[in-house]
């Protein structure tokens, strides 16, 4: 195994933003006269970009200019309190010293829009990571490869030489479609038994960074 390059999802994978999405969600569902959902159900509908997390928040049935409306209430509100509780894992950080440190590249491919994920790459991960894409106008969401086929071109670096780590079943679905390897994080919002029914072998889901780390050490010959 010879991959010099690392791109990572962003929510459930390097920040706990749980919490911050939790709270802006329920903010946005009550000032549009919805019930609040608990933290486990927006847990469970986190990971197909913002606009699907506010439709499967809002009931069911819920006419789509009205899921709409909720969206243009969660945008602004998350963007101002985005940073409320989130947080890198621990043991993330000194992760990506190890692994910047053994000479990789690496960037962040997320579903959240982009805005935020550059936003967020700048406040906490700049000084390891460089490329940061989210969710536009020009790059449609995961399971879409082009997340990921944009972090590589601006990377200036090879399909080949790439591994894309994530938390869930979309982001199985994204490396499979752009034709690299996953790793899963089993510290993530979906755990260890989705990621394997979503087809990775227990030896490709790790428990900790410092485990999914050593274990990218152990295989990978870094270049440069």
């Amino acid at each position: 195994m010879n991959k010099t390059v690392l791109l990572f999802d962003l929510d459930g994978t390097l920040l706990d933003t749980l919490d911050d999405l939790y709270l802006s969600v329920n903010h946005a569902l009550l000032a549009c006269g919805y019930p609040a959902r608990t933290r486990e159900e927006v847990r469970n509908f986190v990971g197909g970009g913002v606009k699907k997390l506010i439709e499967r928040a809002v009931p069911a049935g819920t006419p789509q200019d009205r899921a709409d409306e909720v969206l243009r209430v969660f945008r602004p509100y998350y963007a101002s309190h985005s940073l409320d509780h989130t947080a890198p894992y621990p043991g993330i950080m000194e992760a990506l010293a190890a692994l910047a440190a053994a000479g990789c590249q690496m960037a962040i491919v997320s579903n959240k829009f982009d805005e935020a994920v550059k936003a967020l790459n700048r406040d906490f991960f700049g000084q390891y990571i460089s490329t940061a894409i989210g969710e536009s106008d020009r790059i449609p969401k995961k399971p879409a490869p082009d997340g990921i086929f944009e972090a590589i071109r601006t990377l200036g670096a090879r399909t080949e030489d790439c591994i894309y780590i994530g938390d869930s079943e979309v982001d199985v679905l994204t490396a499979r479609a752009a034709g690299i390897p996953c790793l899963g994080c089993a510290w993530g919002f979906r755990g260890r038994c989705v990621l394997r029914d979503s087809g990775l072998a227990d030896s490709a889901i790790f428990d900790t960074p410092t485990d999914l780390t050593e274990y990218i050490l152990s295989v990978t010959r870094f270049i440069g």
